[in-house]
């Protein structure tokens, strides 16, 4: 095959797994969403070499390989930690690859991946330091400085979700100090995954059976606890990304997850940061994705 310099994405899901072919511009050449194989870590692996291999053939090129999962690869141990496709977690994922593509293969997490595609093309094209945050079913985030993607000595950079909230509010302290702070699944309380993340916001509103959006769509019909609550959540916000700004500074921060499609954030936040950060101004851009769902698949493919 010829050399090109076009690049596959793969975005390994936990139940859906999608690859995309960009050339050079970014502009897709090729998509394909399949289910993701079940079973072994070997199974899977095949699944995903096969899925490289009919993009191959579909564009008539060798094409380099990125791959975005939940999850990270242990710089310590080489092995897969964290991924919600639990039968490649603690085995050689990117050696298993590697081995059936005869090619280097680089996994990134897909908040990582996510940062990148928007640093890359999207919201934070042009931007030297670029924070992406995805706040979904949970939360994650990822840092890119000069268009590289910031991994970290233990490969968690940008798990800025399992930091704590930001100088809590007495009802935002841990319950066994009289408040309302609930244990994250890492085993922490109070963590701002517990807090911002969908579900979060969620969880603390009412009974925490009304979902975010129709707690947005309340305050909008003014409903005042709805109103009350969002303010508190846009506060929240504010705090956490406020670390953030005083430790990175980065020049924007890039939403993404079920969260981001919440329009009255990105007027509301901004103007509360200056509370927190440590400057007299707040420059720092607080935009909206470009890339929606296909940021992660986009982001793996400019892992090259």
């Amino acid at each position: 095959m010829a050399m090109t310099v076009w690049r596959l994405g793969i975005d390994l899901g936990g139940t859906k797994t999608e690859a995309v072919v960009l050339d050079a511009n970014g502009a897709v050449c090729w998509r394909e969403r399949v289910a993701t194989p079940k079973g072994t870590a070997e199974a899977i692996c095949d699944g995903i070499a096969a899925l490289a291999l009919r993009a191959e053939a579909a564009v008539h090129s060798r094409l380099t390989v990125g791959i975005g999962t939940p999850g990270s690869i242990s710089p310590q141990s080489g092995l897969l930690r964290g991924s919600n496709t639990v039968a490649l977690n603690g085995k050689p994922v990117k050696q298993m690859l590697e081995q059936r593509l005869d090619r280097e293969v680089r996994i990134a997490n897909d908040a990582n991946c996510f940062a990148l595609s928007e640093a890359v093309d999207g919201a934070g094209r042009g931007a030297h330091c670029v924070f992406g945050a995805i706040l979904g079913t949970g939360v994650g985030a990822g840092v890119v400085i000069g268009g590289k993607v910031l991994a970290g000595l233990h490969g968690i950079g940008g798990e800025w979700g399992h930091n704590p909230l930001p100088w809590p509010e007495p009802d935002e302290l841990p319950t066994a100090l009289g408040g309302q702070a609930t244990v994250c699944y890492c085993g922490k309380p109070g963590c701002i995954e517990t807090w911002l993340s969908g579900t979060g916001i969620q969880a603390h509103f009412g009974d925490g059976s009304t979902h975010s959006a129709d707690i947005v769509a309340r305050a909008g019909d003014g409903d005042a606890a709805a109103e009350q609550y969002l303010q508190r959540v846009e506060d929240r916000m504010a705090r956490a990304f406020a670390t953030i700004i005083n430790v990175l500074d980065p020049d924007v921060i890039v939403l993404g997850g079920g969260v981001s499609n919440i329009e009255r954030f990105y007027a509301s936040v901004p103007p509360l940061l200056p509370k927190y950060v440590f400057s007299e101004y707040v420059a720092t851009r607080f935009v909206r994705n470009v890339h929606g769902d296909s940021s992660g698949v986009r982001g793996a493919a400019w892992l090259w």
